[in-house]
């Protein structure tokens, strides 16, 4: 069933959990996801990023989240990951996401709540949940690119000004990770992701986690972290089974014999970051 995204992280922030976010290109990568919350019970989030529905088209894209939900066993939520662009934030709610991501932190303080008041004031009046970011994330997702050296940490003091001037949903914090593969191990600050939960005493989002040591992981969780964003591991998974059946294979031309390896991959991929996140059995 198709719920909300502060339907579903009010129960993980409640409880101490995390629900896994995993982006989404095509039939296959969604079959993979949704099979794997219904064999481990868990809620789950089908994320697209703006670059997926460049790739895929939002129509594409929002009917295969909409059928999967609908005929999941478990709840799921429809949302839009890193939307920098409101007309585009807009055209995700029309077509019927249950969250979006307005990601304005390529503003200053002011220039972020003011995107994102604007954002929530339509969606909420629809029934539908926001993420905002504060601070800045370094790496690359699709388009956006930060460097490391403009990475900044997010602060305490203007987070919670941020939350009550926007009555945000749930909020992703910069706290040492980075989005796509590392080339070193992330240092992530711990105490700082608990000073912000006691702070504003809601629910939590870790983008750029693919990639980060699984006992970083479980801690990230146990100080306050109740959304997780997985890319990077999917495609490895993703990649990985294709380029093995291939290679023993290398003649065989069906792509529905080429894929499903692929979306097996990714699905015991995603059951993995699931037990790790602890939302195994909360569906």
């Amino acid at each position: 069933m198709l719920v909300t995204g502060r339907e579903l992280l009010q129960d993980a922030h409640k409880n101490n959990y995390a629900v896994g976010a995993f982006n989404v290109n095509n039939m296959e990568i969604v079959q993979a996801i949704i099979e794997a919350a219904e064999e481990m019970n868990s809620p789950v989030i089908l994320q697209a990023s703006q670059g997926g529905l460049k790739y895929a088209g939002v129509e594409y894209i929002a009917a295969l989240g909409k059928l999967a939900a609908e005929k999941a066993k478990v709840p799921v939520v429809l949302h839009l990951d890193h939307g920098t662009d409101f007309d585009q934030v807009m055209l995700c709610i029309r077509n019927g996401f249950s969250s979006v991501m307005i990601d304005g932190s390529r503003f200053d303080l002011e220039g972020n709540i003011e995107i994102t008041k604007k954002v929530i004031e339509v969606a909420h009046a629809v029934g539908v949940s926001v993420e905002a970011e504060l601070g800045k994330i370094g790496g690359t997702e699709d388009h956006i690119t930060v460097d490391a050296k403009d990475a900044t940490f997010t602060d305490p003091d203007e987070a919670k000004r941020f939350v009550d001037e926007t009555n945000v949903d749930y909020l992703a914090i910069a706290v040492g990770t980075a989005h796509g593969v590392y080339k070193g191990e992330p240092k992530l600050d711990f105490d700082r992701i608990k000073t912000i939960k006691g702070m504003l005493n809601m629910p939590l989002v870790l983008h750029g986690s693919s990639g980060v040591p699984d006992e970083a992981i479980k801690k990230a969780v146990a100080n306050g972290i109740n959304k997780i964003n997985i890319d990077t591991d999917l495609r490895i998974a993703f990649a990985d089974g294709i380029k093995q059946f291939l290679k023993e294979n290398p003649d065989n031309i069906d792509p529905r014999k080429i894929l499903t390896p692929a979306k097996d991959g990714m699905k015991e991929a995603v059951k993995e970051k699931m037990v790790l996140f602890g939302s195994v059995g909360r569906a």
